[in-house]
C-alpha cells in the first residue's frame, strides 16, 4: 500500500523539523544531517569517518537530544570488553539468582565513539544488535529497543593502536559519510558563538513518531524501472575492473530502503532515479573492496561508484506513482 500525499507531507515536515533542530548545533552541514536522518528512518546505522574536531560527536549528540528517547555514549578503547557493551549476568547472593545488568547498547540512539580503537572481539559484539536489533547474553535474547540507531565514529588519520573494521561489520552500516570542515560563512558563525550547545537542544519528536515515519517509508512506491536501475548499479560495482568484491544484496536492500526514505523526506509518495544517484555513494562505497593495485594507484571506492553512475543509464520513463 502506497502512502498518501497527506502522509508524505507530514513526513517531510517532521523530517525538516528534525534537521532544523540538529542544525542549530551543527552549522553548515545540512546535507550530512539529512543523510544521517535518512539512515535512522530507514532503520539503518551510520559510520562517520573524519579528521578530529569536525563535529562527529556533536552531530551524534545533537541527534540524540532531538529525539525524546534514551541515548548513550560508548567510548571505545583497546581494553573495552564485549560485556562492557552488551551487559553481563551477575549472581546475586541474597536472592540466589542471576541478575542481568544491561549495557549501554540498550538505548534508542547509541554513539560508538572511535569504534576502531577497540579490539575485533569487542567490535563483533555490535554485529548481532546492529543486524537483528537484539542482544543475546548467556543464551537469553533481549530486544535493544525501537527505534534503534548506532552512530559510530572513527578517525582515519591516526591509525596507531587502532583496529580496522572488518568488511562484515562495514556492511552492517547503512551508509558512511563525513562532515568535513565547515565553509567560511559557517566558520564565522561558529566562532561568533552561534552554534547551540547540544545539551541545550530540546527534543522535537518522540520515538513513536520515528517508528511511524519508518513504517510510512516502507510504503513509498518504487517503480520497477527504479528497482531495475538499482540492480544494474549494484551489478556494475561487481564487474568493475578495480573492484575485488562488489556490493552485496544487503547493500542493494539498504539503497532501496534509503531511496524510499528520501522520497518521503522530499514530500513525495514515490522514489525517483535521482534519489538513487544522490544516495549511491554514501550507501554503497564503503561496501566495496578494491584490488590492492587500484588502491596503490589512488583509486577510491567513492570514485568507482561515481564512475558506475556515469556508465549505467537511469530509466527515462516516468514512474507511475
Amino acid at each position: 500500500m502506497t502512502i498518501t500525499q497527506e502522509q508524505a507531507t507530514w513526513f517531510a515536515q517532521t523530517f525538516a523539523q528534525l534537521a532544523d533542530n540538529v542544525e542549530l548545533a551543527v552549522l553548515g552541514k545540512r546535507p550530512v544531517i539529512e543523510l544521517v536522518l535518512t539512515a535512522m528512518i530507514s532503520e539503518g546505522h551510520v559510520l562517520l569517518e573524519d579528521v578530529p574536531g569536525t563535529g562527529k560527536t556533536s552531530l551524534a549528540r545533537a541527534l540524540a537530544q532531538s529525539v525524546q528517547g534514551t541515548h548513550t555514549r560508548i567510548q571505545f578503547t583497546p581494553d573495552l570488553l564485549p560485556g562492557d557493551i552488551t551487559g553481563i549476568t551477575v549472581y546475586d547472593q541474597k536472592t540466589g539468582q542471576f541478575e542481568f545488568h544491561a549495557g549501554p547498547i540498550f538505548a534508542n540512539i547509541v554513539l560508538a565513539d572511535e569504534i576502531n580503537r577497540a579490539s575485533p572481539k569487542t567490535q563483533a559484539a555490535l554485529l548481532e544488535v546492529m543486524e537483528e536489533g537484539s542482544v543475546t547474553v548467556d543464551g537469553v535474547t533481549r530486544e535493544a529497543g525501537v527505534p534503534f540507531l548506532v552512530v559510530a565514529t572513527q578517525n582515519p588519520v591516526e591509525q596507531a593502536g587502532t583496529y580496522r573494521l572488518p568488511e562484515a561489520q562495514l556492511d552492517r552500516f547503512l551508509l558512511k559519510t563525513s562532515l568535513g570542515y565547515p565553509d567560511h560563512a559557517a566558520t564565522l558563525r561558529i566562532l561568533d558563538g552561534a552554534a547551540v550547545d547540544t545539551a541545550q537542544l530540546r527534543p522535537v519528536v518522540t520515538p513513536q513518531a520515528l517508528v511511524s515515519m519508518a513504517d510510512l517509508a516502507r510504503d513509498v512506491y518504487v517503480d520497477a524501472l527504479v528497482l531495475d536501475y538499482i540492480a544494474r548499479v549494484v551489478d556494475a560495482t561487481r564487474s568493475a575492473d578495480q573492484v575485488r568484491l562488489g556490493v552485496s544484496i544487503r547493500g542493494a536492500l539498504a539503497l532501496t530502503k534509503a531511496v524510499k526514505s528520501r522520497g518521503a523526506a522530499q514530500g513525495r509518495t514515490y522514489a525517483t532515479p535521482d534519489d538513487v544517484k544522490s544516495l549511491a555513494v554514501p550507501v554503497l562505497a564503503h561496501r566495496l573492496i578494491l584490488h590492492p593495485e587500484a588502491e596503490f594507484d589512488g583509486v577510491t571506492a567513492e570514485s568507482v561508484v561515481g564512475q558506475v553512475l556515469l556508465e549505467v543509464a537511469p530509466p527515462t520513463q516516468r514512474e507511475n506513482a
